[in-house]
């Protein structure tokens, strides 16, 4: 088996807001075409670390940051990085979906608009074939042009991941991806994560450790802030080298 290339590397990350230390000298690879879920007590700093591969951390107020996030070997907190095409390299799917307050045909062909236009006819291929790609075109294809606001929460979910594919984006990012989902929209979610590995790095926050071992490739472990252990799912679940990690599989913290 080959060793997959790393795409996404994290190199001495340190986060504070304010006085308080949030993620502290984090040094994690990310491998190419994986699914990587990184786990962890509430509060480890798993969202802020995820924030920090598309630069959403920017947004908050109050915020210092140091160290290396290198994709495809560019440091993206370099000076004068290109923000915008960083965050259209790294699709991003929140714990609650966030449709645009527009109709569904317009959520998937807003970002081909924006980053280049294209004839109508060809967009529309091209929703047509991202709505397909994220399980959802048979559901919505005869109201394409009702509000998104209109679906379920997990069509929402499924509508929002089509969006950011519909951009050509090189990792998919989810925090907490599911967690406000029924368990048949879950499922569609898992099951289309786990298709979509196969073209993409894909990098999830989860709580819920069955999810972790289901989908993971890799996993990252967290704990106050820090990374305690990393690697290949099956290593770290079944053979974890640190007392935290033991701790934490075995539920004896959470």
């Amino acid at each position: 088996m080959h060793t997959p290339r790393t795409t996404l590397s994290v190199r001495g990350l340190h986060v504070n807001y304010g006085d308080h230390a949030v993620l502290k000298d984090v040094n994690v690879d990310f491998p190419d075409r994986r699914l990587t879920a990184i786990i962890g007590p509430s509060g480890c700093g798993k969202t802020t670390l995820l924030r920090t591969l598309n630069r959403l951390i920017d947004n908050t107020e109050g915020t210092r940051i140091t160290g290396e996030v290198l994709l495809d070997g560019q440091d993206i907190y370099a000076r004068g990085a290109d923000v915008t095409g960083l965050r259209r390299k790294m699709g991003l799917l929140s714990q609650r979906p966030t449709p645009l307050p527009m109709s569904i045909f317009d959520n998937v062909a807003f970002g081909m608009r924006i980053h280049g236009e294209r004839p109508k006819q060809q967009i529309a291929e091209r929703v047509e074939y991202f709505l397909r790609h994220a399980s959802l075109w048979e559901e919505v294809k005869e109201r394409l042009h009702q509000p998104a606001g209109g679906l379920s929460i997990g069509q929402q979910q499924r509508l929002c991941l089509a969006r950011g594919l519909a951009v050509g984006p090189e990792v998919i990012l989810g925090d907490e991806p599911t967690s406000a989902l029924d368990p048949i929209s879950t499922r569609h979610i898992e099951d289309k994560f786990t298709e979509l590995k196969e073209r993409y790095a894909i990098i999830i926050v989860t709580h819920v450790l069955r999810q972790a071992r289901r989908l993971a490739d890799h996993v990252v472990f967290m704990y106050l802030g820090e990374v305690v252990e990393q690697g290949p799912a099956e290593q770290l679940f079944n053979d974890p080298q640190h007392e935290l990690t033991r701790a934490y599989i075995s539920g004896s913290i959470s």
